[in-house]
C-alpha cells in the first residue's frame, strides 16, 4: 500500500516554473501510468507558456484564484474548478496578487521534464 503525506514530500521546480510536490508516480509508488502532484504558483506570478507533446493533464484548483491560458483563451479559475489540458495545448497559469494559487495536477503519462516544451 502506498500512502504519501504531502508535508513529507520535497518540492521541486518544473520546467515551466511552478513548484510541485509529486505525491504519486512511478518514481515513488506502484503507480505506473500517471502522476499526481500538488502545484503552487506564488502570488502575482505566471508560469512559462508551454505544452506537453504526449501528456494530458488535469488541474484541480484547491486554493487561491487566478487565470489559466489554454492556447489563445484565458479564463479565471478558483477553488473547485477542474481544467482539462489535452496533449499539445499551449498553457500557463497565473496566480492573482492576493495569495498563492494551489492546485492538484494529474498527468498521464506521468510528468517528465523531457515532455515539457517551453515557448
Amino acid at each position: 500500500m502506498d500512502i504519501v503525506q504531502l508535508g513529507k514530500v520535497e518540492p521541486f521546480i518544473t520546467k515551466d516554473g511552478s513548484e510541485i510536490r509529486e505525491l504519486l508516480s512511478h518514481r515513488n509508488s506502484c503507480i505506473r501510468l500517471q502522476s499526481l502532484a500538488e502545484a503552487r504558483v506564488p502570488s502575482g506570478t505566471t508560469t512559462q507558456l508551454h505544452f506537453h507533446a504526449r501528456t494530458e493533464e488535469i488541474y484541480y484548483i484547491t486554493g487561491g484564484k487566478g487565470k489559466v491560458r489554454l492556447d489563445d483563451q484565458w479564463c479565471e479559475v478558483k477553488p473547485g474548478d477542474a481544467i482539462a489540458i489535452p496533449p499539445g495545448t499551449r498553457h500557463q497559469i497565473t496566480a492573482d496578487t492576493q495569495g498563492d494559487l494551489c492546485f492538484l495536477c494529474c498527468c498521464s503519462p506521468a510528468y517528465e521534464h523531457e515532455d515539457t516544451v517551453l515557448l
